[in-house]
């Protein structure tokens, strides 16, 4: 099994949203604002190649959406999906599988693109795409607090492809999936938000999605207000940490722009970041 660290674009939030009741004088220590109060948010994948197996965990936002939607992001950077795949020696073409943790349009959009007459088709042609059947329910007959984040146009393209794929299973960790990874599922930022956990080159490696998208969110009550269900994103995070923190684990933040990978410490105010890593200097040097 080899890991890479896909880039697939560099864009900004609202710090108030990320961060929910936490007052910015303490989040902007770690995520500091910019003068219309966004922090900056990465849209990191992660790819895993084993055997004949390419699988590509997430897609970031895509390219797809008018200059009028993507203005409120501020996007920045050079990062892109395509030149990430590139730079590691692969072509979107040579994807197997996606997995998506979940089908907000952060995570997946990168998913569905334009053709050159207009019609949405999957950007993986050759690729089966992987979701939760529970969180795909939960998506097409979306709340309306969530409705903003599901956009049908990432989502609908995918199942009318023929190359969609659903798991099941209640959780919180599946250990019998069809990947080369257990599957740790989340229910408080969105309905059965799946998170992988792999074991390569003897230690464990979680790609933390939206339950910790910085290293300023490991504490606790950092938690951002797009959780459909707040309180229980604590207990989810309590349990997550004192695991990761047991097994040693390093966390693959998928929206932190200046942090890849981390390792945790135990402390008197609890679980915090201890260091952190260029992905490919920590497993490769």
């Amino acid at each position: 099994m080899k890991l890479y660290v896909i880039e697939a674009g560099d864009f900004k939030l609202d710090g108030g949203a990320m961060f929910g009741v936490v007052p910015k004088p303490l989040w902007e220590r770690t995520n500091p604002a910019d003068n219309k109060n966004r922090i900056e948010m990465s849209t990191r994948c992660l790819l895993i190649e084993e055997g004949e197996r390419l699988i590509l965990i997430d897609t970031g936002m895509g390219n797809k959406q008018s200059d009028k939607f993507f203005g409120h992001y501020g996007l920045f950077g050079n990062h892109s999906l395509n030149h990430s795949l590139k730079k590691a020696g692969f072509h979107k073409d040579d994807i197997t599988d996606v997995f998506f943790t979940h089908l907000h349009f952060d995570h997946c959009g990168g998913a569905v693109q334009r053709s050159k007459n207009g019609l949405l088709e999957p950007a993986f042609k050759n690729a089966t795409f992987w979701v939760h059947k529970s969180h795909w329910d939960w998506a097409i007959n979306s709340n309306t607090r969530e409705k903003a984040s599901f956009l049908p146009e990432n989502i609908l393209p995918i199942q009318e492809s023929g190359q969609l794929n659903f798991i099941e299973g209640k959780g919180p960790l599946l250990e019998q999936t069809p990947f080369p990874f257990s599957i740790l599922l989340v229910d408080g930022h969105t309905e059965k938000q799946m998170l992988p956990i792999i074991n390569y080159k003897k230690k464990k490696v979680i790609y933390a999605a939206d339950l910790i998208p910085t290293a300023g969110h490991i504490p606790i009550p950092y938690i951002m207000g797009y959780d459909t269900r707040p309180l229980l994103t604590l207990k989810e995070k309590k349990a997550f940490l004192d695991y990761a923190l047991l097994e040693d684990a390093l966390l693959v933040l998928e929206h932190d722009p200046h942090h890849q990978l981390i390792s945790l410490k135990q402390t008197e105010k609890g679980v915090r970041a201890d260091a952190d890593f260029n992905f490919d200097s920590y497993f490769n040097s």
